[in-house]
């Protein structure tokens, strides 16, 4: 049955790379891969291909880098070839997880099964950019994958399957992110087996408890002492491994924070304020309770928990820490 079904697939980075191996691995047929243009990195800044162009090469899939698929926008050219092989590969569904590019009208028409896509939250709870870092930092207890039917708005299409997944208290973005992508492959091969029997059942989304997880600014990861312990803590795991949450020594040195453990400490000191380095933990005063620091991570360097960061780390007791305006 899988042959008869053909599937390509837009993805780029890992999330999406788990998604498009288990596409791989169920035996279904994928004649074009969608994934976005090699981007710099290291360095040496060279060009890198993303996680799926590398699997997708390696397994001799077609791929495609258009850096737009509007004809009437900045780069028709790449849309025009776009357009051309994808009709030229006679799919019968496109697959979507974390491409990076917006889908226009006519590559959701041009499936006859239409354009599916994998996303990172309990639709409509966290629609957009950053599900994973969003339902973290808010303090969810549960996330999970709802399997959509994409339509032309911001994550707004029928769900054609949903699963949740509990938040566990030490939960990153990192590790959500990881059980997430496997439950999201998981999932789209049991919908893509529906849909080539013919069974795919589709239900509109509620129309209450929508919110929106907005793309995460570099900016966000620098710590405001004055917030709760409570909400300094869910930052931190919610930006592991990006942007990182972070901080400034006295002597402007900044200081990336990886670990972090809430007290419920009280104090009558400024927020930022060092109260207590020991090999255990470095303890700061917040707007409310105290943080106990346990794994850091200097510039240039490698992420340390406390007891090593501290043999080479200045004098920290009652020094502030950070900037309150």
């Amino acid at each position: 049955m899988n042959d008869k079904l053909r599937v390509a697939f837009a993805g780029t980075p890992e999330f999406a790379l788990v998604a498009l191996a288990d596409l791989h691995a169920a035996g279904f047929e994928v004649p074009m891969v969608l994934t976005q243009p090699d981007r710099p990195a290291g360095r040496g800044m060279k060009l890198n291909p993303s996680p799926v162009k590398a699997f997708a090469q390696a397994h001799g899939m077609t791929v495609a880098q258009p850096r737009s698929l509007r004809l009437d926008g900045k780069y028709p050219e790449d849309a025009a070839l776009a357009q051309a092989a994808l009709r030229a590969a006679r799919i019968d569904v496109m697959v979507v997880a974390a491409y990076g590019l917006i889908l226009p009208q006519w590559v959701l028409d041009l499936p006859r099964l239409g354009c599916l896509n994998i996303h990172a939250s309990l639709l409509p709870r966290w629609r957009g950019a950053a599900p994973i870092h969003r339902a973290i930092e808010a303090g969810d207890a549960q996330t999970g994958i709802t399997l959509m039917q994409m339509d032309a708005g911001l994550d707004t299409g029928d769900m054609l399957q949903v699963e949740a997944l509990n938040i566990e208290p030490n939960d990153t973005t990192a590790s959500l992110h990881d059980r997430l992508a496997a439950l999201g492959g998981r999932m789209l091969i049991d919908v893509l087996r529906q849909a080539a029997a013919g069974a795919l059942a589709r239900t509109p989304q509620p129309q209450q408890g929508i919110t929106y997880a907005h793309k995460i600014d570099k900016a966000e990861g620098l710590i405001d002492w004055r917030l709760s312990a409570q909400v300094i803590a869910r930052r931190v795991r919610a930006f592991d491994p990006f942007p990182g949450a972070s901080t400034t020594l006295a002597d402007g040195t900044v200081l990336k924070i990886w670990q972090a453990a809430v007290l419920s400490t009280t104090h009558a000191v400024s927020p930022g304020t060092v109260l207590a380095v020991g090999p255990e933990g470095i303890t700061v005063a917040c707007g409310e309770g105290a943080l106990c620091l346990t794994e850091l991570q200097r510039p240039g360097g490698k992420r340390l928990m406390v007891r090593d960061f501290l043999q080479s780390a200045p004098a920290l007791l009652h020094q502030r820490l950070g900037s309150v305006n």
